[in-house]
């Protein structure tokens, strides 16, 4: 009993200042988006992650707070004009993604909550669209560890390869920017991307990336019709995308006061890197349980399904 007790106290003790070194690599110079996911990852497979539950929930504390910062560099009219030229491809996109996602979860043969949630993360926000939509279908916690495991590791993926292949096929950076926002499913891996592809790819990817989250609320009004269950009755909310807002009081504070742009860009830079620090607590997420617990089937589904929105989102926006 002294023995395990001890084993865990030491693989705490371990896992804390890795950690701590991983915060300040995050904030030095050097620290960057991409690197900063790898490293969470390595250290969460190589020993584990003794705290599992309090690094979710600083990501989500984190990632909101950051998002709401980023709008305090932006202009309110510009972002009005981005969000509104992205509206019909938008919401096509979100229609043609969750009739594919269901196709593929049938041919795959994939449990059929599983399937749901992944096409529904998949087709608008990754794990904000799942956790709004789980508790009006009420499934299971296993079919929610599934689809947000399959979505996270597809996340990590995208995080690491599209800039490669945005460089690849010379887009420009509105373009990448557009295209991380339809084809990257949750808004930090969106900002990861563009973070790394420059400002102006950041910008657009997260400006059309929160508007594309707006749709999760009549998204979870129709799937509270279909299922025919309110979230009242069994005593569980959905999560509101409320940093939404906040982004765009950011961004209309800074652009009807022009004499805070000055402030608003020093918060904006602090919310980078925030972002950063994001980035590698959703790194050290990804244990080797989580990848035990998604298996094949579930991960086949989103992978073909991400692949096919990527690529026809890539091969529209560079050629149509």
């Amino acid at each position: 009993m002294k023995n395990h007790i001890s084993q865990l106290l030491s693989e705490k003790i371990t896992f804390s200042f890795l950690m701590g070194l991983g915060f300040i690599y995050c904030l030095s110079p050097w620290g960057s988006a991409a690197t900063a996911l790898i490293l969470g990852v390595l250290i969460a497979v190589i020993f584990g992650n003794s705290f599992s539950n309090q690094t979710k929930l600083y990501t989500q504390k984190l990632l909101a707070y950051s998002v709401v910062g980023l709008g305090a560099g932006m202009n309110l009219i510009t972002v009005s004009k981005v969000g509104l030229s992205g509206l019909g491809i938008t919401a096509i996109s979100i229609t043609v993604t969750l009739l594919l996602g269901l196709a593929i979860g049938k041919l795959t043969k994939s449990d059929k909550e599983i399937s749901i949630l992944i096409a529904v993360g998949t087709a608008i926000c990754g794990g904000s669209a799942i956790a709004a939509v789980a508790p009006i279908m009420k499934v299971k916690s296993h079919s929610i560890t599934v689809a947000l495991g399959t979505v996270f590791l597809l996340n990590a993926l995208a995080l690491v390869l599209f800039p490669a292949i945005g460089h690849f096929f010379n887009l420009s950076q509105e373009q990448f920017g557009l295209w991380s926002a339809l084809a990257i499913h949750d808004t930090s891996s969106v900002v990861g991307a563009g973070m790394q592809y420059g400002s102006e790819a950041l910008h657009t990817g997260i400006t059309i990336k929160l508007a594309r989250a707006l749709w999760i609320v009549p998204l979870t009004i129709v799937f509270g019709f279909l299922c025919h269950d309110l979230e009242a009755e069994h005593g569980s909310k959905a999560k509101r995308p409320w940093f939404i807002l906040g982004f765009l009081l950011m961004a209309a504070v800074v652009t009807w006061i022009p004499q805070l742009q000055e402030i608003g860009h020093i918060i904006e830079g602090i919310a980078r890197k925030c972002l950063v620090i994001t980035l590698f607590l959703i790194g050290s997420n990804l244990t080797v349980k989580t990848l035990k617990t998604v298996g094949l089937r579930p991960f086949m589904q989103g992978l073909f399904l991400w692949f096919l929105v990527s690529t026809c989102a890539l091969l529209l926006i560079k050629y149509g």
